[in-house]
């Protein structure tokens, strides 16, 4: 029930937002959405023809083939992001809506190319790198991302155990896994990439200097892979996972838009006073979640969209015999779920909208984004990904055995899941801002304005009483954490209620 709470409160706005939102929303594999210029829907009209024959039952050769085409076509261009976020973001959109017919594959192989490899290369790169963007356009040549480790990645806090070593007398980094729990795991695109973005705690003149990117040569000597197995879903995209012996990448590999080292000493050089590489890539965890939250929405909608044509087709028994048999969709338990997720997914798509439009000012200046928007973009992301899950689930229940047929899109509900854990799990992302909360929280009781009379108010002081028998003891109070957790998805639950009503 919590889950549907600030929708029974906020229900009244969804219906004055829909009319607003609803042209942003992509008319299922047409381009029927409303476009700004006729420019925009030439671009989507062209956009939708490259990509509507891509096939979730093909290879992982078949598919990156595809990749590989759309990347030489120029169709989105990996400067997009910081030039054109709306196209950028709309494109996501547009294949979010095809995972419900041919399964996640090909999303999420377009968004680790586009977002987190060259995204990342954008946002750290310096520009003779970032100019190097286009002869990869040319190529048609595709890119992965290696930050998680089988003990490492996201849900750690970005904490990474590959090393990166510079070599002072062979101007050359040395990329290496010192052990197994630092394997890259999960790539995405990592058997077939020409190039990976890795992620690596870098040491330059025996100084640990922290987690930096290199862009390297996957076919680099040294590198190797391994398949991660059969999936659910989306097994045309191949997973991989990759491990380093001491592979030797030029100076050039390392990111160098905020940082470098110096060819001629040797030493390292923080060009960005203030800015910290780490921070700046991570920037593309906040497009990564806008992106993802969309298509959350977008194949939510399409599979509603879908079985509902299929329901409004359905004949079912009339056992009152009062005439012409009812059709399937007028069942009153998925009728009312119908109008639910109509209304309810207009305040969460404007909601996602406004965060995009937060967002974009910032990609096209490097900025990074403050709290506010911080937080906003991380409740878009769960709220988005949880009521989808959730609606979907529900309509499958409703439906009988349509939703064992393979063209009903619900044997590609993994999607969400894939949604659920990418780009900072759910949970991580919740126990986060609880802990934020809790901050505050502390900061108010010290100004002595901890209780405003809320309930989000309430369950951060009883959380923060909760916690207080450990005394600091970080051991202590982590046992304790994991002792209140319904306390803690509680109080992420009422901040991010608090958000879409305030956003």
């Amino acid at each position: 029930m919590a889950l549907r709470a600030v929708f029974t409160r906020v229900l009244p706005q969804a219906r004055s937002l829909r009319a607003a939102v609803i042209t942003r929303a992509p008319a299922p594999f047409s381009t029927a959405a409303v476009a700004p210029r006729d420019e925009e829907a030439e671009w989507e009209a062209a956009f939708l023809e490259a990509t509507d024959s891509f096939s979730g039952d093909s290879d992982h050769t078949e598919s990156s083939e595809a990749l590989r085409a759309l990347v030489k076509s120029g169709l989105l261009k990996h400067t997009d992001l910081r030039d054109r976020p709306d196209r950028f973001f709309k494109a996501h959109r547009l294949l979010a809506r095809h995972a419900v017919r041919e399964g996640p594959g090909f999303w999420i192989r377009f968004t680790v190319h586009y977002n987190l490899c060259f995204g990342t290369v954008l946002a750290v790169g310096g520009p003779e790198q970032v100019a190097a963007m286009a002869d990869v356009e040319a190529r048609g040549q595709l890119g992965c991302f290696a930050l998680t480790e089988r003990l490492a990645g996201v849900q750690s806090g970005l904490v990474v155990e590959t090393t990166a070593t510079y070599d002072k007398d062979s101007k050359e980094f040395v990329l290496h896994s010192p052990s197994e729990g630092s394997l890259k795991n999960w790539i995405s695109q990592g058997h077939v990439a020409d190039k990976a973005v890795v992620l690596a705690d870098t040491t330059v003149d025996d100084q640990r200097v922290g987690p930096h990117a290199f862009l390297m040569d996957l076919a680099s000597p040294g590198v190797s892979t391994g398949d991660m197995g059969v999936k659910t879903t989306g097994n045309d995209l191949d997973n991989a996972w990759i491990a380093f012996d001491n592979v030797r990448v030029p100076r050039t590999a390392l990111l160098n838009g905020h940082c470098d080292v110096d060819e001629a000493t040797g030493g390292y050089v923080l060009k960005t006073q203030g800015v910290k590489p780490f921070e700046m890539i991570g920037q593309r965890l906040y497009t990564g979640r806008v992106a993802v939250a969309q298509a959350a929405l977008a194949f939510r909608s399409q599979l509603f969209d879908v079985t509902k044509a299929y329901a409004d087709n359905k004949s079912i028994p009339d056992v009152a015999r009062t005439g012409a048999a009812p059709k399937l969709s007028g069942i009153p338990q998925l009728k009312a779920l119908f109008a639910e997720a109509d209304e309810t997914a207009a305040l969460l798509e404007d909601f996602v909208n406004k965060c995009e439009d937060r967002l974009a000012p910032l990609l096209r200046t490097g900025a990074v984004p403050d709290e506010e928007l911080a937080h906003a973009i991380a409740t878009a992301k769960v709220k988005a990904v949880e009521h989808s899950i959730d609606l979907a689930w529900r309509l499958k229940q409703e439906v009988g055995s349509y939703a064992l047929m393979g063209s009903s899109g619900f044997k590609h509900l993994d999607f969400l899941n894939c949604c659920k854990f990418a780009e900072g799990d759910s949970r991580i992302l919740m126990q986060k801002m609880a802990r934020d909360r809790l901050r505050k929280f502390a900061a108010d009781l010290k100004a002595g304005a901890a209780d405003d009379g809320t309930e989000e108010a309430r369950l951060a002081g009883e959380l923060a009483a909760a916690l207080a028998p450990a005394r600091g003891d970080k051991a202590q109070q982590a046992a304790l954490w994991d002792e209140h957790y319904l306390l803690v998805y509680a109080l992420a639950e009422q901040m991010m209620d608090r958000t879409i009503r305030e956003f």
